[in-house]
């Protein structure tokens, strides 16, 4: 039975029916299409969701509907005024503080109501006031930074300029090089961004999937009878159903069903999709599908699926449940060994860790009467998707349409072609409507494709001086039930750890082992993290027994610029060593180093990533990155169109400022359409920190192609040759005379007239014959490599464990930085995501295989209370194969910040954790062993 309530929502009276069992949150989403409030958990953890009732910031999702009644509330989409943006929204759009956007309504309203209970707050103050409202893109530097301007706006006052040293390559670029907002902030920050979830199509009906209980079973029987007579269910299909045929990331290891056929491997494991009028009733028809299993033994530790005799997920393939093995060895290890004047080794173990992006996956589905799909998804990859569902649903591509239209995060969690897309389509072509699939946060987790698990023995020697000899390395990563990224995850573990220190003689062994887990996938800084965190530690272990200072030997080590590495990789822009250099100063390193007080500690971490893979998933031979450019006919306007991902990393803002360089035209006059499979071209997605790299090339040549016709036509209005003419901040003028000049868009307007259309078309594809020629060589070629380091200052406390990380100081070698206050983001991003790793994240399970902490709650990740002072310097670099000297920061930043911290602790307490996440409890029992010990 329904209720009638009375309620004020932006200063709008509404009288609405709605159920006892209704929230606010789906009152304001649901009835009254407001969709700035973001459904992210479902339980009051994320903040995602935050409204203003009566002036005070509450979760919009643990309020019913019932208890506003009589009551006023504001959303984001109340807060501005007309056209003006509130000084707290003008305030997170101009510092940055706003990436993927999903948290931004519920932080902009959460800053409100504490602003307006204390307009003059600590930073203390404002840490603790936002502990309830996550972000896991921008790492909160940007948006406490926002919250300090908003202060100031506030008052009635403007903050004071500051002026910023640019890098050397960018001091002669007008676009390029500058700190501009992001482009589709504004957006963002007033609620107008539309994410998957908030899309309504006319008679759509939701889809729900059930999931298996058991880790490992045969499927005896279903009977969905009784599920099929409910009221409002439109369809149900099981694996009888679906196609055989498998998919999933790698095409040598395809083996996931649409739907589970004779077999369940994991605690949620697909068995069955229900569709129906509304989600409650997708419920109640799950809970009426009876399912016979046959329970069969499960394994979860991957030391014990490689056993003789351990159960076998699958009958037919991945002997003892080795599911990749890599055997790679270059030089001579035994005589790297034999040459070396110490040698030390040590285990060291990662954890398995979740993206936690704030907005959960969903994917709506329209399947028309011409056979045709349009498919609205919440993803990273446009272009893999439609590849992906061409090939399941056997319909040529130009029959499927994939839209991503904003992203709320990925980190890797959205890389791939998921079961929600697949079904979704399902669904809709049985029933004829579209129909809506998203996750719950439980699902999310169940779904899986988070970080392996590694268990890494390390092996390393050097000489006297510290030169590095030999290093061996043995990796087994617990990779769940199927392969999703996981080829890929194992042989990244081992070919990426020679790109940063020089050393002739290499061996790796790695194997991935499936387990009745929820599979593993690819997670920022894929497979890299672990063996990193590892390496990191034992070069400062090694450092201590030789008496030499931590840095040093990374400087002894550090790789340099035109190098080819033992298993080659071809480094060509490097600057590690400046980077090393930056921080040692910036931290005060050699005032510090073993000078601190017991229980205060600082330590030294280097990372690095690629700037794109050298090779697709799959092979084609399409270019990798394309980009065309469309000017309007007055010239007010050039609309890039670019098939690659902006997830909330700046994409969009990024290639539109290196299409505007290219032209000559300033960034407003840009706009961007991407990742729309029918009208944005080819772009392989965002994964592997691609984008920068690869779409800004193509985006850069397809702004030369424009602005080349421009300069034609000019010639004949200027009576000038083209050589004597360029193009900048909107002007067509003559070199050496800028005086003489034609306004850009009257250039534009006359080629226009003269010849039809402006556009422009501009590609990219990687060099060809990266990489050797072994087994596995193609996996950590790239066209560019990033390098950095990290300096991290800890607090300890002795008594309890607990871990405080207080200071932070990170450079980065990203070549010219095309957006320094989006390089800025990403670093800081990457800072606290990888502080949230190394201190806190952890999935854990029960003997039966099923996953305790499948929530925001009891998963811990790191809040605005946890955040230290971060401080990030780009250091000069020029990167030539890269769009004015640019190339990645999204990865490479996470890289150095697991050792960084694991080695400041053991700076600390004088004992070394070797196992991941560092809790207080590992901490304590460190120290009371080396107490025992001593």
């Amino acid at each position: 039975m329904k209720h009638l309530i009375k309620i004020k929502v932006n200063g709008a009276d509404y009288e609405l029916a709605v159920k006892p069992n209704n929230t606010l949150l789906d009152l304001l989403r649901d009835q009254l299409r407001l969709t700035g409030a973001k459904k992210g958990c479902g339980l009051g953890d994320c903040g995602a969701c935050t409204v203003l009732l009566n002036g005070k910031a509450v979760n919009s999702c643990l309020v019913l509907a019932v208890e506003a009644d009589g009551q006023s509330v504001m959303t984001i989409e109340g807060l501005a005024q007309g056209e003006e943006l509130h000084p707290i929204q003008q305030a997170f759009v101009e510092k940055g503080a706003i990436q993927c956007g999903f948290c931004t309504p519920g932080m902009i309203l959460r800053t409100k109501s504490f602003l307006d209970e204390n307009p003059k707050p600590t930073e203390e103050e404002i840490k603790k006031a936002l502990t309830g409202n996550l972000c896991r893109c921008t790492g909160y530097t940007k948006i406490l930074e926002s919250i300090e301007t908003s202060k100031i706006y506030l008052k009635g006052d403007k903050p004071q300029k500051i002026e910023y040293q640019p890098q050397k390559s960018a001091m002669n670029l007008s676009v390029v090089g500058k700190r501009l907002p992001k482009i589709d902030a504004p957006d963002k920050a007033t609620g107008r961004a539309i994410y998957t979830d908030d899309i309504v199509l006319p008679n759509m009906i939701y889809g729900k999937l059930l999931l298996s209980p058991l880790p490992h079973a045969k499927i005896k029987s279903i009977n969905t009878e009784k599920a099929k007579a409910l009221p409002g269910v439109k369809v149900i299909l099981t694996g009888a159903d679906v196609t055989d045929l498998t998919y999933g990331t790698s095409p040598p290891r395809y083996d996931e069903n649409v739907l589970a056929k004779d077999k369940v491997r994991y605690v949620g494991d697909v068995v069955a999709a229900v569709a129906a009028i509304d989600e409650e009733t997708c419920y109640k028809a799950i809970k009426l599908i009876e399912v016979e299993y046959e329970e069969l033994p499960a394994v979860f530790d991957p030391m014990e699926a490689m056993k003789e005799g351990a159960p076998r997920l699958f009958d037919d393939k991945y002997e003892n449940n080795i599911n990749t093995r890599v055997d790679h060895h270059f030089g001579d290890i035994e005589k790297g060994f034999a040459e070396a004047d110490h040698i030390k080794e040590a285990r060291f173990v990662g954890n398995r860790t979740y993206q936690n992006p704030i907005e959960p996956h969903c994917a709506i589905a329209e399947w028309d009467r011409h056979g045709r799909v349009t498919l609205y998804t919440s993803t990273q990859v446009v272009h893999y998707v439609h590849h992906q569902l061409s090939r399941v649903l056997n319909l040529p591509l130009g029959n499927i349409r994939v839209i991503m239209n904003n992203c709320g995060g990925g980190f890797g969690a959205k890389a791939a072609t998921n079961m929600l897309e697949i079904l979704s389509i399902l669904l809709s072509k049985k029933t004829g409507c579209p129909v809506k699939m998203r996750f719950n946060r439980e699902e999310m987790y169940l779904y899986g494709r988070g970080r392996h698990k590694q268990y890494i023995d390390l092996k390393m020697g050097v000489k006297k001086d510290g030169t590095i000899t030999a290093v061996k390395q043995k990796v087994i990563l617990e990779g769940g039930a199927y392969s999703s990224f996981g080829v890929v995850t194992t042989y990244y573990a081992g070919s990426m750890l020679p790109t940063l220190y020089k050393f002739p003689n290499y061996k790796y062994d790695g194997y991935r082992v499936n387990t009745n887990l929820p599979p593993c996938g690819a997670f920022r800084g894929h497979g890299t993290p672990h063996p990193r965190f590892a390496f990191e530690s034992l070069l400062s272990m090694i450092a201590d027994d030789i008496g030499m200072d931590h840095i040093d030997i990374r400087l002894k080590n550090a790789m340099e610029p035109e190098t080819r590495t033992c298993n080659d990789l071809e480094i060509h822009s490097c600057e590690l060593k400046a980077c090393l250099e930056t921080v040692r100063k910036k931290s005060n390193w050699d005032k510090k180093k073993g000078k601190l007080p017991k229980g205060r500690g600082i330590g030294i971490g280097c990372g690095g990533f690629v700037s794109g893979a050298g090779y697709p998933i799959y092979r084609s031979q399409f270019p990798h990155s394309n980009a065309i450019i469309k000017v309007q006919e007055d010239g007010s306007k050039a609309v890039l169109f670019v098939g690659d991902a902006d997830i909330g990393q700046g994409s969009d803002t990024v290639l539109a400022q290196a299409a505007a360089e290219a032209m000559g035209i300033t960034l407003d006059r840009m706009s961007v359409v991407s990742a729309d499979s029918d009208i944005t071209p080819i772009g392989f997605g965002a994964y592997s920190s691609r984008v920068t790299l690869m779409g800004g090339n193509a985006s850069k040549m397809a702004g030369e192609e424009v602005k080349t016709q421009l300069i034609a036509t000019a010639s004949n209005i200027l009576n000038l040759p083209e050589d004597k003419i360029d193009a900048g901040n909107n002007k067509i003028f003559e070199k050496g005379n800028p005086n003489n000049f034609i306004p850009w868009e009257e250039v534009a307007t006359a080629f226009f007239s003269q010849n039809g259309p402006l556009t422009g078309r501009g590609h990219y594809s990687p060099p060809e014959g990266l990489g050797g020629k072994y087994k596995g060589a193609a996996v950590g070629t790239s066209p560019a490599f990033s390098f950095s380091a990290s300096v991290c200052e800890v607090e300890v406390d002795m008594e309890t464990g607990k871990v405080k990380v207080v200071n932070f100081w990170d450079a980065h070698d990203c070549g010219t930085a095309i957006n320094p206050m989006a390089v800025e983001g990403q670093v800081e991003g990457a800072v606290v995501m990888g502080m949230s790793e190394t201190l806190l994240e952890n999935e854990v399970f029960d003997s039966n295989g099923k996953m305790r902490n499948p929530d925001l709650h009891n998963y811990l990740i790191a809040t605005s209370a946890d955040v230290p002072t971060i401080e990030s310097v780009i250091v000069d670099s020029y990167e030539p194969a890269g769009p004015f000297g640019a190339k990645e920061v999204g990865e490479g930043a996470t890289l150095p910040v697991l050792g960084a911290i694991a080695n400041a602790v053991a700076d600390a307490i004088g004992v070394r954790v070797f196992e991941l996440p560092i809790t207080p409890e590992k901490v304590l029992n460190a120290i009371r062993s080396k107490t025992i010990k001593g």
